[in-house]
């Protein structure tokens, strides 16, 4: 391990593209070479790993993978002076290809806002990375207004109440702050997204030993194109969360990523949850709504769920269709799984989808296996909503 601390001039230069070649089994096995002496070496670009082999012995007839390899030792890892790692980590951003493009990012950490991506990072000891101890919220940025940011604002300050995290600052300066990261972005449509941590300080399992709780938010200008199609959905087999933590919007959404995960796998968009008595509950990051066939618009409660911002809004909305006759109602309540399979329409409702045809559930398709009249309706008065609705749902952002 001596060869750590040999200067960064006197080493070879990292493979930018690591991850990659990490994540690519068959890259990795191009690079991995054995020698007689038990010792495996990777090449990345002109940098290269040596690793002692394990005392593990299998069977010659076995193939052993590369992530079942176990190594022991590593040498010849650049050490990296505070500059180089900036630069490394702005060339690494350059490279990557995202449809995703971070424009501004504020941190209480840094007390600042900065619109460079390489450094939009936060500290390894952060409670919020290495225990999940966080809370989170979004809201859209349509033609230079942010979309309800007041009742987005409102559930993170109940979610950091549940989460037992204190702000750094009170809630309109928060919202300044938050205003001003959109304004120094430039961004006129796109997103903000912000987090409350309980800050960094340690690895320990309490955060009575982090210094004060830290604040971040980042603007998201999101590059691909809008899809309001329908969609398939599958009913998800990963538990849901218990009702204490699904109220509460905090950074712990593994449970979500697997149900999408496992959507993906079988061909659909969203996984469906159901709660523990076997009732309609949520999607693994938005609200899911109903139109009846005696053309009643019907949303599962959220006495179990996240509250949605998003799929509030569209209940007043939808207010509007019922004086125009196309909605008998409007019912917030509990829904069965044969209920909502032999629904006349089915949608999914959040920030990230606004409201998306559901088409097909499992094997059952839904109404007419098209997007139906109220979800075309419901979509185009949320659009409309966010570019031409009331001060209350619609915050300016001085350029």
């Amino acid at each position: 391990m001596a060869s750590i601390r040999t200067p960064i001039s006197e080493t070879s230069f990292f493979a930018r593209n690591w991850s990659d070649h990490l994540q690519n089994s068959h890259i990795l096995s191009q690079n991995l070479s054995f020698s007689s002496h038990g010792v495996r070496s990777l090449q990345f670009g002109n940098v290269k790993l040596s690793f002692s082999r394990s005392n593990t012995v299998k069977n010659s007839s076995q193939t052993q993978s590369p992530a079942e390899i176990e190594w022991t030792q590593i040498s010849d890892v650049p050490l990296l002076s505070s500059a180089e790692v900036i630069e490394r980590l702005r060339t690494s951003r350059e490279t990557y290809k995202s449809k995703q493009q971070y424009l501004a990012m504020f941190s209480s950490v840094f007390g600042g806002i900065t619109t460079d991506p390489a450094v939009m990072v936060i500290p390894l000891d952060d409670h919020m990375v290495h225990r999940g101890h966080g809370v989170f919220d979004t809201a859209a940025i349509m033609d230079g207004y942010l979309y309800e940011l007041d009742q987005h604002l409102d559930r993170f300050l109940r979610s950091a109440t549940m989460a037992k995290i204190k702000l750094p600052f009170d809630r309109e300066s928060t919202r300044k702050i938050l205003i001003q990261t959109v304004s120094a972005s430039k961004c006129r449509i796109g997103s903000l997204r912000y987090w409350l941590s309980a800050g960094p300080g340690d690895f320990q399992l309490s955060p009575s030993g982090c210094h004060q709780s830290a604040l971040y938010a980042i603007v998201i200008q999101d590059q691909s194109s809008s899809d309001h199609s329908g969609i398939k959905v599958v009913t998800s087999s990963v538990p849901i969360k218990p009702p204490q933590f699904a109220v509460m919007k905090s950074v712990n959404y593994l449970p979500n990523a697997l149900s999408k995960m496992e959507a993906e796998e079988n061909d659909a968009y969203a996984a469906i949850w159901l709660d523990d008595g076997g009732l309609i509950a949520e999607g693994p990051n938005m609200n899911v709504a109903f139109v009846t066939k005696e053309k009643e618009l019907v949303m599962p409660s959220f006495d179990k769920i996240l509250s949605g911002c998003t799929a509030k809004r569209v209940l007043v909305l939808a207010e509007g269709l019922v004086r125009d006759g196309k909605l008998q109602g409007i019912k917030v309540r509990d829904v069965t799984v044969e209920e909502g399979k032999q629904a006349e329409e089915m949608m999914l409702i959040g920030s990230g989808v606004l409201v998306r045809p559901v088409v097909k559930w499992d094997d059952k398709v839904i109404g007419s296996g098209k997007e139906g009249p109220v979800t075309r309706d419901l979509l185009n008065l949320i659009l409309e909503d966010m570019k031409s609705g009331p001060t209350t749902v619609r915050v300016p952002v001085p350029y």
